[in-house]
């Protein structure tokens, strides 16, 4: 399980540990609402940005804490 800070959720740096589209890198650019739990992860290659749960980001089976 990874440690997660709301307050130090953004700008931080994850890898994706099965990447999809080639995007494997990420960082955190946005608390959308951090009421509902949600964030906005922009892929370092792309460019391309997902809104997800940032409670995902826990699962070590799937996320990994910087850049491997």
């Amino acid at each position: 399980m990874n440690p997660i800070r709301p307050d130090k959720l953004l700008q931080s740096k994850w890898t994706a540990l099965a990447p999809l589209n080639k995007e494997r890198h990420f960082m955190v650019v946005k608390l959308v609402d951090i009421a509902h739990q949600r964030c906005q992860i922009e892929a370092v290659l792309t460019k391309k940005r997902y809104i997800i749960d940032w409670h995902d980001l826990t699962d070590s089976s799937v996320w990994q804490i910087g850049w491997q």
